[in-house]
């Protein structure tokens, strides 16, 4: 979560389908059962895809006008995104319409491949295939939506895919509330190049946060939340938004939104009501001022 130009690798990149234990996750990459079923936490992934693409070479040097590349970091979207339709129809009014993006293989071939399956499509029933391929090697819970992932998958994410393309202004209220390609590359100009190191946080932060920190909860955790709040504290604000549903594929577990995060005191963190997988937090007064 701290050096985001290996988030963005993790969601480029071959993933690694293994599980040593049934708690391991590995397998899973950086996502959850949530974002391959209900599609959580997927605003920060294609917003750090996005960022990669338009500030960085391929191998992560900064490259110059990425604004004369917005186009080109919406076509990589379009590719990690692609589901592959069989009846692949001729575009209407253009291609964003579409959800198979077959024809961007050429160009993003590590996102999209020619029959039109992307990264994220792929990744899904890679899971699901392993899943059902190693039930010793996974939870109960798990293996159970093995099926669910191969049979409604394609169909719920491709109105996702279609979703994501609808205009900024659409005088239509199909649109209304919903992530768009152009909320996800405007969020990327804001931000700007993807970090590619990790906060060190002081000795005596580090020490405040080894005595108020219950036994319960790595020091991991609480020190990636803190580190994590200092990188990306606004000028104008006290508050960060805290992306619950990444930091549980980050540490594999939902231990962290579900147990660690809820134990954690206010005098580390004051965190506010989670909604839809994302909440508000601020550094608590034991570490204010640090």
């Amino acid at each position: 979560m701290l050096n985001e130009w290996e988030e963005f690798l993790a969601y480029t990149e071959q993933p690694i389908y293994k599980a040593v234990t049934k708690r391991d996750t590995l397998y899973m990459g950086r996502f959850t059962m949530g974002m391959l079923l209900d599609f959580e936490g997927l605003a920060r992934v294609l917003t750090i895809i996005a960022r990669g693409y338009l500030f960085h070479g391929c191998d992560g040097s900064l490259v110059e006008s990425s604004r004369n590349r917005i186009e080109y970091a919406r076509r990589a979207l379009c590719a990690w995104c692609s589901v592959p339709d069989k009846e692949k129809a001729s575009p209407k009014e253009g291609w964003q319409y579409e959800a198979d993006f077959r024809d961007l293989s050429s160009e993003f071939p590590e996102l999209v491949d020619e029959h039109g399956t992307g990264w994220f499509c792929r990744h899904a029933h890679s899971i699901a295939r392993f899943l059902k391929e190693n039930p010793e090697k996974v939870t109960k819970s798990a293996y159970d939506k093995a099926d669910t992932i191969e049979r409604k998958f394609d169909g719920a994410w491709r109105k996702k895919v279609v979703q994501f393309q609808v205009p900024l202004f659409s005088p239509g209220t199909n649109g209304a509330w919903i992530l768009r390609f152009d909320d996800v590359l405007a969020d990327a100009l804001e931000l700007g190049p993807l970090r590619s190191h990790e906060t060190a946080l002081p000795e005596a932060v580090l020490e405040q946060i080894d005595k108020l920190k219950p036994d319960k909860v790595p020091g991991k955790a609480v020190c990636t939340l803190i580190a994590y709040y200092l990188d990306n504290k606004p000028g104008d604000s006290d508050w960060v938004v805290l992306p619950v549903t990444n930091f549980d594929a980050y540490f594999g577990s939902t231990m962290f939104s579900k147990k660690w995060l809820p134990a954690i005191p206010e005098t580390l963190i004051v965190r506010e009501r989670e909604r839809i997988g994302v909440a508000r937090y601020r550094c608590g007064a034991g570490i204010a001022g640090r």
